[in-house]
């Protein structure tokens, strides 16, 4: 295998040695020949092997699934809730250089696996655009398919996003825009509590969610709630549990109740009523939802319409597959706040930790783990200084390796979407930067890494 694997994604040219364009979901593609194909509903596959040899190489186009307006946010994802339920990654990826093409923003990396005793290199192809995010995974264990691999990747075509190239809705800032009484957004010390999207959604932080408006249609982005997220293995019953904590208690009367979860990889929690609202005494139609997501990111998010033909034409109607909810699981990225520089006085931290047991495949006992640990701080001051350190722990157990860099110097923002540090490892860094709220707390986002505020 060589070292370096370089792809282009979703070029236009086309390897002569393919069959005829084919298309899945939002993708053409021409199909390499003599693979075996196994197409399915939430992806298609391709896979070539020598048996004799033991080399093999498969590729996986998933549909197009729900993402963050950050393309990198939505790689890590990706390799935490895909690559790593496929097969055991030691490493974090080695990343490629980001492309954009019709529209559409391409991270992609690769890293070294280990599954069923077999040694690999898994690559994981993201592409972002507005709202959505396509997904391609590549298992392979030799190079002598990478010509055919390349060829299929540089076919690929992706349809251009609906609203031309834009890649993300971006969002306008207005924080003293007047809202009606029932959104006014919470004071919380933050100079941004409200973001007017493009689209015509408007979010405003509150005391227990964040609500998104536009006309008549209300989300409530509930915050994580520890007695209506408590882990339940009967999902009919933790749907009801979080019904009457995060619903009930706003509504006096209630009709045409219906219970509808969706057991499956990712399970999804659905119920619906038409209930009275105490506050106002109008009738609205509401909607609980939540997608389980494997890395456990899914958070409950209330929907409130004037009738059910009303939620249904804005969201979509319900039905008994657990693809298909796009319009719906959108709004949970709606809790994204601008950043303003005096927003960032204090310490702000991210800590990881990880683990991976290797077992012998000739005995079946254990062999050893690796373990990695990180702690990175950015301690932002006065005058718009800042010092930067990151701390890294890795190796095997009894053998671990300790690293640390730091660095100093000045920060400045560039508009309240990227923040600029003068020295990161000896060169200037642009992040990308946004609030997400949770009760009584921001989380501030780097480039797609959280980090808490410690002091």
């Amino acid at each position: 295998m060589k070292k370096t694997i370089l792809f282009t994604f979703f070029c236009t040219s086309v390897a002569t040695v393919f069959a005829q364009k084919e298309t899945f979901d939002l993708a053409t593609y021409t199909a390499p020949k003599g693979w075996k194909k196994q197409p399915a509903e939430s992806a298609v596959q391709f896979s070539k092997e020598d048996a004799a040899k033991g080399t093999y190489c498969l590729i996986t186009l998933y549909k197009a699934v729900p993402g963050t307006a950050n393309s990198k946010e939505n790689f890590d994802l990706a390799w935490t809730s895909v690559v790593k339920e496929m097969v055991t990654v030691s490493t974090a990826p080695e990343m490629q250089a980001v492309t954009t093409e019709n529209g559409w923003e391409t991270q992609s990396g690769y890293a070294a696996f280990e599954s069923d005793g077999t040694k690999g290199v898994a690559l994981l192809v993201t592409a972002s655009a507005i709202d959505k995010m396509v997904n391609l995974i590549v298992l392979t264990n030799t190079d002598v398919y990478e010509k055919d691999m390349t060829a299929f990747l540089e076919s690929i075509i992706l349809k251009k996003p609906a609203g031309g190239t834009s890649q993300i809705n971006k969002p306008v800032i207005n924080p003293v825009k007047s809202l009606p009484a029932t959104t006014m957004a919470k004071s919380d010390g933050f100079a941004f509590t409200t973001t007017n999207f493009d689209d015509g959604w408007t979010s405003t932080v509150q005391n227990d969610w964040v609500e998104v408006t536009k006309g008549n249609s209300r989300v409530l982005i509930h915050y994580p709630n520890k007695q209506a997220d408590a882990y339940n293995s009967v999902v009919m019953d933790g749907l009801k549990n979080a019904w009457n904590i995060l619903v009930a208690p706003r509504y006096s009367s209630a009709s045409n109740f219906e219970f509808k979860p969706i057991t499956g990889w990712q399970t999804i929690e659905f119920a619906e009523a038409d209930m009275a609202e105490k506050t106002t005494g109008k009738t609205v139609h509401v909607v609980l939802f939540k997608m389980n997501y494997s890395n456990g990111s899914g958070r409950y998010l209330e929907f409130i319409t004037s009738d059910k033909r009303a939620f249904e034409q804005e969201f979509g109607a319900y039905h008994q597959t657990t693809s298909g909810w796009e319009n719906i699981e959108k709004m949970a990225s709606y809790n994204k706040f601008a950043v303003a520089a005096s927003d960032l006085k204090g310490k702000w931290t991210s800590d990881f930790s990880g683990a991976v047991q290797y077992v012998s495949a000739a005995t079946g006992f254990d062999s050893h783990m690796d373990t990695h640990a990180s702690a990175e701080n950015f301690t932002m001051g006065n005058n718009n200084m800042y010092n930067w350190d990151i701390s890294v722990a890795s190796g095997a157990v009894g053998n671990i390796k300790f690293q640390s860099k730091k660095s100093s110097g000045k920060y400045s923002m560039t508009g309240n979407w990227k923040v600029n540090f003068s020295d990161i490892e000896g060169k200037p860094r642009i992040y990308d930067v946004y609030f997400s709220c949770i009760k009584g707390l921001r989380i501030l986002w780097l480039d797609g890494r959280p980090f808490a505020k410690a002091q």
